[in-house]
């Protein structure tokens, strides 16, 4: 929902409960003011109804209200004196509406000559049940009329006023570390969004400037280090070949290159991490990934020879991604190596491709992996020391750049599946 129809939903219900106490505090006012307007009607006609008597004694005859608006009907002294003026609601057969409507009744007494009277008067009142209806109609079209004003105002003025807001999230959209681009801000004279202007340049430059150097960091680090390395690697196997060395030192020169081969790898493998982190392959091409499939059995061929494995490649289909070729030779690689390399002699490797998922699934050992952790960095089996841990991490980091899923389960065997679809 945005943020302008979240507001007004809001004040759409506040506005409905003002409205409704609105309602219910009017409606009795209202109704307090046609009461006390026909009990001054019923007052008045009580006053003239009093004088005609005096006028015509034929007045104190009506005994009933067939022939007109009041009713007289004499009554003994005792009970006349202690009476007053009595309000009140009550129904009469009204034979137009054929049913019984409510009236407003006043009972008073009065004195003619020396006798006493009781005198009823009637007037017709509004129902109270039309009046609820009427007026929550009324309401009703109100509460219609001023929500729809307010969406007018929303989407016309409000949507205007609220355009710098908007620019400055279609910037934030676009924007890209890895191709940072100055966007022109929008003026605008509102000082809370010169405010967030002024926030999100110096923001976006602070991010820049350290992607900046994040990234010659890294450069410049995996470059020093691979050169020692190779030197270091060189001059101990000329060591083994040169010198008539004893079979402890030979063991101690091979410990070391083992290490320094291995120091190698997980500087790739850190550097090609962060690369992928950070976006900096932004070529993407269609790669067919039953080509690489095919591609990589072809070239762990030796190791799945080496280890008797049973290897079953259902790709019926062709499947093509929008990747860039090196990340997605990388992705596949990991996936085969791992389930390769973690499986058992005479074990089986099966491998699914649709069009919207990868599913590898190997033989291992008889028990689950954690799956909190097995895509996690340095993760790795106690039984491969010679691994960086690194492989399904770079998997796990590949699949997050492009937006797929990695999952890891365990049935008959240990699965990898990658989701194309979100």
């Amino acid at each position: 929902m945005k943020l302008l129809n979240h507001a007004t939903a809001y004040f759409a219900g506040l506005l409905l409960l003002v409205i409704s106490g609105w309602a219910a505090l009017f409606y009795f006012n209202m109704l307090d003011e046609i009461y006390d307007s026909m009990d001054d009607g019923l007052e008045n006609q009580k006053i003239l109804v009093m004088q005609k008597a005096r006028q015509d004694s034929t007045v104190l005859l009506q005994r009933g209200f067939e022939a007109g608006y009041y009713s007289v009907r004499e009554i003994p002294k005792g009970q006349a004196l202690p009476r007053t003026d009595l309000y009140q609601d009550t129904l009469m057969y009204m034979q137009n509406e054929k049913d019984f409507e409510p009236v407003r009744m006043l009972t008073t007494v009065f004195r003619q000559g020396h006798r006493y009277y009781e005198l009823r008067l009637i007037t017709s009142m509004v129902e109270e049940d039309d009046l609820i209806e009427d007026l929550l109609y009324s309401l009703l079209w109100l509460y219609v009329g001023l929500i729809a004003s307010i969406l007018v105002v929303n989407n016309l003025l409000l949507k205007k006023i609220w355009q710098p807001f908007y620019h400055i999230l279609h910037r934030l959209q676009r924007f890209r570390l890895e191709d940072a681009q100055p966007v022109p801000v929008q003026k605008t004279s509102i000082a809370e969004f010169q405010l967030l202007n002024q926030t999100v340049e110096e923001l976006l430059r602070q991010n820049v400037a350290t992607y900046q150097s994040q990234k010659a960091f890294i450069e410049n680090a995996s470059h020093e280090l691979q050169t020692p390395l190779a030197i270091s690697l060189n001059k101990l196997e000329l060591l083994a070949e040169t010198q008539p060395l004893q079979e402890e030192q030979l063991l101690q020169i091979g410990s070391i290159m083992e290490n320094l081969e291995r120091l190698t790898r997980l500087n790739k493998s850190l550097l090609l991490l962060s690369k992928i982190e950070n976006r900096q392959f932004g070529q993407q091409e269609e790669v067919s990934l039953q080509k690489l499939l095919q591609k990589a059995l072809t070239d762990f061929s030796d190791q799945i020879a080496f280890k008797n494995l049973r290897v079953e490649l259902d790709a019926p289909q062709d499947v093509t991604l929008l990747v860039h070729p090196d990340l997605a030779a990388m992705l596949v690689m990991n996936l085969l190596k791992n389930a390769i390399v973690h499986n058992v002699p005479g074990g089986f490797l099966r491998i699914s491709l649709s069009q919207t998922a990868l599913r590898l699934e190997n033989s291992g050992k008889e028990q689950p992996l954690p799956p909190d952790q097995v895509f996690a960095r340095f993760y790795k089996d106690a039984a491969s020391p010679a691994s960086t841990g690194l492989g399904l991490s770079i998997v796990k980091a590949i699949c997050d750049l492009y937006g797929y899923s990695v999952q890891y389960s365990y049935g008959q065997g240990h699965v990898f599946t990658v989701n194309f679809t979100s």
